[in-house]
């Protein structure tokens, strides 16, 4: 949406731009500004004191929000037999294996949002690295999808699990909810999501940790957020 907008400047009238806001001050700005035609992305943007070039400082992990992303995840499994059966019980979308490489390196099929897979999968999936890297698709032990536990995972990840990590520039980006919920259920999903990162902390982490926090709705302007 451009700037210029109609729609964001009647947005950004509602917004002291030299105020650090309370998070249930800043919902209720959030959830009063001009509506657009779908139910937008409640997002959020935390700058970290870390560097992540050091695998030491890295900050990566999962929480499962209290009321979801408010987004029905796709999850594909890599899974043979008994735990391929599994997935397929647990609600998976997709299931399969060596079969599913051609289909994602030569369809360019990417019809899903997560990818689980089991631990005997992975050298089958490591094929996959250099297409679903770049897409953050690549299942990690770190973040729960490399697991013998096909139905904790899917069953997590449909309930609301949602993954944070550091991009080059220090920042987490992710939408943790839509202006739908109304503020109490979004203030409890901020919540849950902060308190994770916080618990991330890394011990090489040296200096104020939380830089900046600031959130915004996809189409909207940003508002910064009082960590204190």
């Amino acid at each position: 949406m451009k700037k210029n907008g109609k729609r964001y400047q009647e947005s950004e009238k509602l917004i002291d731009k030299s105020k650090v806001y309370p998070i249930a001050e800043a919902m209720d700005v959030l959830v009063k500004m001009p509506k657009a035609k779908f139910d937008e992305t409640v997002e959020l943007h935390v700058k970290l004191g870390v560097d992540s070039k050091h695998a030491d400082q890295q900050v990566r992990g999962t929480t499962v929000l209290p009321h979801g992303t408010g987004k029905t995840q796709k999850v594909l499994v890599f899974a043979k037999g008994p735990k391929a059966e599994e997935a397929v019980k647990a609600g998976a979308d997709y299931v399969g294996a060596e079969e599913l490489i051609p289909k994602i390196e030569k369809e360019n099929w990417f019809d899903y949002d997560v990818i689980v897979a089991t631990p005997d999968m992975m050298g089958v999936v490591g094929r996959l690295g250099k297409v679903l890297g770049p897409k953050g698709l690549m299942p990690n032990p770190k973040s729960g999808t490399v697991t013998m536990d096909v139905t904790k995972a899917v069953q997590e990840i449909k309930s609301g699990k949602v993954e944070y990590r550091l991009d080059k520039t220090n920042i987490i980006h992710l939408g943790f909810g839509k202006v739908s919920f109304g503020k109490d259920k979004l203030v409890e999903n901020y919540d849950a999501i902060m308190g994770a990162i916080i618990k991330a902390k890394p011990a090489a982490a040296k200096g104020q940790y939380i830089k900046s926090v600031a959130i915004s709705t996809t189409m909207g302007p940003s508002m910064y957020i009082d960590q204190k």
